[in-house]
């Protein structure tokens, strides 16, 4: 047992340890050499202010939850038929269908502009923040820069969006403090990281200003801009249910995937539609698609023909679910826009 004395002298030394710790915990976005080759480009390439800045970096905050959430242990997959309802079910279609009659004017000016389907557009929505409910709470600044100098494995693609928010506050004329979202830095209604916010959200209400938590014109219309950016085809379908095809084609499947191919060589090997579309047509035959397996509770696989608009929905996600399950939404509001509204 150590003496009085001892336990004094130790308590003392293990606070000082405690202060110099919460110091370099102080300083860890300001001082690092990393944070200041950051800094070094801001000022040289987009005019930034040096003294501004150590200010701003000054102030961020390491967010160990962050890591701990990116790192979270990796599941066996999710099968489908309970995947789905998790990320459609529960009031989604309520809401998405009170929020499509709600704003019904953006939508059909969002679709005209970009050729993006309202349906699409709204699932989108849902399937991503359940029509703003879900939004997450993290200082963004906090979370990229945690990101961009503790988190070596994807370091090069956070630092570049600590960078694209430090600009979208500049450009907004906000505090880069102000922005709050999920702990990978996803922002408003859409989930934007900063740079899609940058690239891609419009001012869709025409007030000047581009808001993707407040002005459901500006989320409608950033949405159909992400898409339409990324290579959405008007008027051709998303996925297409298909019979089950053969078993040498079943055989290429690798995670429910198999590879693109020209349309014309899946039908030529008996690939057979079972449902088509009336509001869409089908591409060129050369046009290259997939094919994707989904499976059912009862242990069988429901087969889908995949098109480039299937794979314009992965570049939110890059999930076969999820732009299966963005799908299914839509394809549920999208009776939502020909049936009137209830009398209340």
């Amino acid at each position: 047992m150590l003496r009085p004395s001892s336990a004094i002298a130790a308590a003392l030394a293990l606070a000082a340890q405690c202060l110099v710790v919460s110091s370099a915990a102080a300083q860890d976005f300001r001082d690092r050499p990393e944070v200041t080759a950051l800094k070094a480009e801001l000022v040289a390439e987009h005019g930034f202010d040096a003294a501004a800045l150590d200010a701003t970096f000054a102030r961020i905050k390491r967010l160990d939850r962050v890591v701990a959430l990116m790192d979270a242990p990796i599941k066996a997959p999710t099968p489908w038929h309970i995947y789905w309802p998790r990320h459609i079910g529960g009031d989604r279609l309520q809401r998405g269908s009170e929020f499509l009659r709600a704003n019904r004017a953006s939508f059909e000016s969002a679709a005209h502009a970009y050729g993006v389907p309202e349906h699409v557009i709204a699932a989108i929505i849902g399937v991503e923040t359940v029509y703003g409910r879900i939004t997450g709470n993290f200082r963004v600044v906090d979370a990229l820069a945690t990101l961009a100098f503790d988190y070596p494995r994807r370091a090069d693609f956070f630092r570049g969006e600590l960078k694209d928010l430090l600009l979208l506050a500049r450009e907004q004329n906000k505090s880069p403090f102000d922005f709050t979202g999920s702990f990978a830095g996803a922002m408003g209604w859409p989930q934007f990281m900063p740079g899609s916010y940058r690239r891609w959200a419009v001012d869709f209400d025409n007030d000047q200003k581009i808001d993707l938590w407040n002005s459901p014109a500006d989320i409608i219309g950033s949405v159909a801009s992400f898409l339409s950016g990324h290579g959405w085809q008007r008027g051709e379908p998303v996925m297409l249910p298909v019979a089950k095809p053969s078993a040498e084609i079943i055989a290429t499947f690798d995670g429910g995937l198999a590879p693109r191919k020209p349309l014309k060589d899946y039908l030529a090997a008996g690939v057979r539609i079972t449902a088509k579309d009336s509001d869409v047509t089908l591409p060129a035959d050369d046009a290259q698609v997939g094919l994707i397996s989904l499976d059912r509770a009862d242990g069988s696989d429901e087969y889908w023909l995949v098109f480039e608009n299937f794979y314009v929905i992965t570049r939110y996600n890059r999930s076969r679910m999820y732009a299966s399950s963005v799908w299914s939404l839509a394809y549920a509001l999208r009776g939502v826009l020909t049936k009137p509204a209830k009398a209340s």
